[in-house]
């Protein structure tokens, strides 16, 4: 066997043809269609149906589904590259993207049966975004202490509870809803249900006035009686726990994903604006101790971008990606932090106002250590498996 025979394995952030092609098509799209409506977005805290619905037109918004339904047939590395470009102009529209691809296009193809991929894989690879209903006011970070209930009645189960903070909720069609149907059972009583936003005794409730990420919707949902039939059960009865946990821990790369490009667009900014920004008759960019502020960030960003990468890589590998989705979603989602405190810091009293548009991005960051398990979850996960 010769050298050149040998197959190597690929540097991370080499991306292939189509991968290139496809994240620049991205990128354009960002730039030309949403960069112009971020602080309008960001202000009116809503996202328009006419950029949603140009989101599907795109082809982003089913990413990996088959295209026997309709969808791009792509990867779950794909996804990742679109919501990394898509949050370099506004990680608004990087969650929205990356909620309906990781954690709903993603539950549905893996435990959704024939029937359910054939009725729900064209509504959301054409027109229906999804929403992904796990957490309550008394089940954030214990995420199995759930009280909404499911009771069978003939044909339907009767769900009753209430769903806090809950992502695309004023957008969505479609939701993914955990309820026990046996509170005794402790976790292995959680199901995973398929519910339409017009089922009876379902309603979309407050939405949250948030500090960041406010274009993007987050809302109560209202279940009173609601009817859900048999047939929407996703997976196996009394296995909804694993539906979240194994689903949840693949959008913890896409939340890295928006983190990285938060940050990189932070970067972007600041790179930009100290070489304008002078200061003792120069541009500060010219100053030793900015530069290195500046490299240092950049350190930051590509060493989070390797993380999420390689995450992500694994998966589309199907090798175990557990422990490197919590390493790439709490090191993002705090280099995000970081960096666009830095871009604040640098663009002076600018970077204070809303005019400029870093205090956007520093805003919308924070989320990253919160949403989709708690920076010290990912902590826990780690260290279980590295202590064993």
């Amino acid at each position: 066997m010769t050298e050149e025979t040998i197959d190597r394995p690929q540097p991370l952030t080499l991306l292939s043809e189509d991968e290139v092609l496809f994240r620049d098509s991205v990128r354009e799209f960002a730039e030309a269609q949403i960069r112009p409506l971020v602080r309008e977005m960001d202000e009116h805290a809503k996202i328009p149906r006419a950029l949603v619905d140009k989101l599907f037109d795109l082809g982003v918004m089913a990413i990996e589904i088959p295209e026997s339904y309709g969808g791009a047939g792509a990867s779950f590395f794909h996804a990742v590259l679109a919501v990394e470009e898509l949050s370099r102009v506004d990680p608004s529209v990087g969650v929205l993207v990356d909620v309906q691809n990781t954690l709903v296009i993603n539950a549905v193809m893996r435990w959704g049966n024939d029937d359910i991929k054939r009725r729900y894989l064209p509504k959301l690879s054409s027109a229906a975004v999804g929403a992904y209903a796990l957490s309550e006011a008394g089940s954030g970070s214990d995420a199995f202490a759930l009280t909404t209930r499911a009771r069978e009645d003939g044909d339907d189960y009767v769900v009753t509870g209430r769903k806090l903070w809950i992502t695309n909720g004023n957008e969505a069609d479609i939701f993914l809803v955990f309820a026990t149907i046996n509170p005794e059972a402790g976790y292995r009583g959680i199901t995973a249900f398929v519910v339409e936003r017009g089922f009876p005794g379902f309603t979309v409730g407050k939405k949250e006035d948030k500090l960041g990420i406010r274009a993007s919707s987050t809302c109560e949902l209202i279940l009173e009686d609601c009817r859900v039939p048999k047939a929407n059960v996703l997976g196996e009865v009394g296995k909804g726990y694993k539906t979240a946990i194994e689903t949840l821990n693949e959008g913890r790369i896409g939340i890295g994903a928006q983190m990285i490009g938060l940050a990189a667009g932070a970067l972007h900014h600041a790179i930009a604006y100290t070489k304008e920004r002078k200061q003792f008759g120069k541009p500060i960019a010219e100053f030793q101790a900015v530069q290195h502020q500046l490299a240092r960030a950049a350190v930051d960003v590509e060493a989070a971008k390797l993380t999420v990468y390689n995450a992500a890589r694994l998966r589309d590998a199907g090798k175990p990606f557990l422990t490197e989705a919590a390493i790439c979603k709490i090191f993002s989602s705090e280099v995000a932090e970081r960096v666009t405190s830095l871009a604040v810091n640098l663009f002076g009293g600018n970077g204070f106002v809303k005019e400029y548009p870093v205090e956007k991005l520093y805003r919308d960051a924070k989320i990253g250590q919160i949403y989709e398990g708690t920076s010290n979850l990912q902590l826990q996960t780690i260290a279980k498996q590295i202590i064993g």
